[in-house]
């Protein structure tokens, strides 16, 4: 049987029981605005009921706080952070995307409509007056203008190039610092809940610190314990597939700056990612990873597929490896990206390559033979064997990897399929007349060697300048010309950064071609006249005329650009619905907590009063009965 005093310890234990409940409540209210806050709970259960000798049976004896849990949904924590990721993907592809769009803007507006006039307004005026001296300064200028406009668009766009480089340096840097922190708290939670308390508030931390690392990566967190008596359990974080965090233990990435270019357009010092524990790559994932990391990657190194890829032919040993390209392009070179030093993936070896050259097979396609670094080695069930035609072996091999993106390197590619193509025509045309003095037209649009600063010679066939076959070379390692005085070259070497006037024509503008023949007392301008048709040739490219074409490119970039930002769009409406369906279960409601606040009161003041009516019944019986 109970002993007399009993009832208050049934008060004491309710009195107990709502003061934790209003302080867990009070807790809720202040951290309603706290990002990342899960709601908190008093579990309750009545205390365990003591048996009493007589036809009662059983008594209670009062209420037992069994802990104060979180609300916490897991359903909505994967679905959060699997659709945070996406929206992470989008949202970085919307913002340097948009970037990129304001650089090719300026096409439609002032920058090369303007531009590309007003030099053609000038070759007007030189058909009027082709011995002007005047008018030919002011020609060179504007086609210097056009060079400069290019110049500034290539320079821009690298430079987005050069900003997503920057921030995959931070982003790792990021996802570093939320390894440890995640190890640490894990470490901290263990420490506190190996003794049975609940580490809420410092769980509501590490779990806002994976809902953030989910928008960078794809995130799997797995949570098991490792023993039942003690509490503990092991925290797995796995990014992308690879494990960064083991419970105490934080992996770290490091970013390491590329030393062969993937394509010429890109910037120097490019980052790749390693483990630095191993030093084995960290893999970026599949199609089905997102996060935006991966879209940084997207913009950087985008290619719309269009990596230069194709059939090898080599030999074991050898340090040359030919490849005939999958290029279907009738004018391949215009759109070639291929740096003068590089990497070719044969399967999963990387052989690098110091220079290469190019020819025509007897297929009219473009053949390319590459000088390694290292011999061939593969085994011989990674390759099968060539043609009766070839010897050695053959092998699908590619340069860079397939992209399925629009990114910095596609468009880069499409202004330099411009330019060159655009300056291919027009000193077509000037090689066909001559300057004032009556010397062969020299062209218009160049490059320089970047060593020698000397401007190109562009020919169109090399058999008459000592390398019979070869249609041209990169010009470094085996290829490497030595006193090069005639710098004969390809448009290859020219892109939208480097394109400039020759400078001959530049310091002099008696080497203008305007005429196909000086004769005296007439001025003849059949030159000039051709130039003019190129600016309505719809034969130049097959999306049309020179303004056609960039106009596609705009357009191009704006359905891309509107593509991303439909989709970042609609995927933060997407997760704004989900984030208010996990904020449903475990978010603050603060007019339930103060209707929390009034029951744990009424409990408590109940509670007391139960106190204040036994302290009365005790009072009577030991004070008034014993008289």
């Amino acid at each position: 049987m109970p002993n007399t005093f009993f009832g208050l310890t049934i008060a004491k234990s309710g009195l107990y029981a709502s003061m934790t409940g209003i302080t867990t409540t009070a807790h809720n209210i202040s951290n309603a605005e706290t990002e990342g806050y899960c709601r908190q709970v008093t579990d309750m259960q009545a205390s365990k009921a003591m048996r009493v000798w007589n036809k009662n049976g059983m008594i209670g004896t009062g209420v037992d706080v069994l802990g104060v849990d979180q609300v916490r949904s897991e359903y909505y924590d994967v679905k959060f952070r699997t659709n945070n990721t996406i929206y992470g993907e989008f949202n970085t592809k919307n913002y340097y995307m948009s970037e990129v769009e304001n650089y090719f803007n300026e096409i439609k507006l002032e920058g090369f409509t303007t531009t590309f006039d007003s030099f053609f307004d000038t070759l007007q005026e030189l058909q009027k007056a082709p011995t002007n001296l005047t008018v030919r300064t002011q020609m060179t200028n504007y086609a210097n203008a056009l060079c400069e406009y290019f110049n500034y668009v290539y320079s821009s766009v690298q430079n987005v190039q050069k900003e997503v480089n920057y921030e995959i340096s931070n982003e790792v840097s990021k996802i570093n610092s939320i390894g440890v922190q995640v190890a640490h708290l894990t470490k901290q939670i263990n420490t506190l809940e190996v003794v049975g308390g609940k580490a809420s508030d410092l769980r509501d931390q590490r779990a806002l610190l994976i809902d953030e690392l989910s928008q960078i990566v794809d995130v799997d967190v797995n949570e098991v314990p490792i023993s039942q008596k003690t509490g503990l359990v092991s925290y797995e974080v796995r990014i992308n597939g690879q494990l960064l965090v083991d419970t105490y233990h934080s992996n770290e990435l490091t970013v390491v700056p590329r030393t062969k270019k993937v394509t010429q357009n890109d910037a120097e010092g490019l980052y790749d990612i390693y483990w630095k524990q191993d030093g084995q790559a960290f893999n970026l994932g599949d199609d089905t990873t997102s996060g935006s990391l991966k879209a940084l990657y997207a913009v950087m190194d985008g290619n719309d597929r269009m990596a230069f890829k194709g059939m090898a032919t080599g030999a074991q040993g050898s340090k040359t490896l030919t490849l005939v390209s999958d290029f279907t392009y009738n004018n391949e070179v215009s759109r070639l990206t291929l740096d003068t030093t590089g990497t070719i993936t044969l399967g999963s070896r990387n052989y690098d390559y110091n220079g290469f050259s190019v020819s025509i097979n007897d297929e009219g396609k473009y053949e390319y033979t590459f000088s390694l670094d290292k011999e061939i080695v593969l085994g011989t069930d990674e390759i099968a064997p060539a043609t009766e035609a070839v010897s050695g072996f053959q092998y699908n091999a590619i340069i860079g990897k397939d992209v399925d993106y629009k990114g910095v390197p596609y468009y880069l590619s499409r202004l330099n399929e411009f330019v060159r193509t655009f300056s291919e025509q027009y000193n077509d045309v000037c090689k066909e007349g001559v300057d004032l003095d009556g010397n062969a037209g020299l062209d218009m649009f160049n490059t320089s060697q970047i060593v020698s600063g000397q401007d190109y010679r562009f020919v169109k066939d090399f058999s008459d300048y000592g390398t019979p076959d070869v249609f041209f070379t990169s010009k470094t390692g085996e290829y490497e010309v030595e006193n090069d005085t005639n710098n004969y070259g390809s448009y290859y070497f020219m892109t939208a950064g480097n394109m400039a006037i020759t400078k001959a024509v530049k310091a002099d503008p008696r080497r203008v071609v305007a005429a196909s023949e000086v004769v005296n007392g007439v001025e003849n301008s059949d030159i000039v006249k051709k130039l003019i048709r190129l600016k309505a040739d719809s034969d130049m490219f097959r999306q049309g005329t020179p303004a056609q074409y960039l106009q596609t490119l705009v357009s191009e970039v704006g359905i891309d650009c509107n593509k991303a930002a439909q989709f970042a769009q609609n995927q933060q409406d997407v997760l704004g619905t989900i984030t208010n369906q996990r904020l449903s279960v475990s978010g603050v409601d603060q007019d339930e907590e103060a209707m929390n606040l009034v029951r744990y009161q009424s409990a408590y003041q109940m509670s007391a009063k139960v106190v204040s009516v036994m302290n009365e019944i005790y009072d009577k019986m030991i004070n008034e009965m014993g008289v």
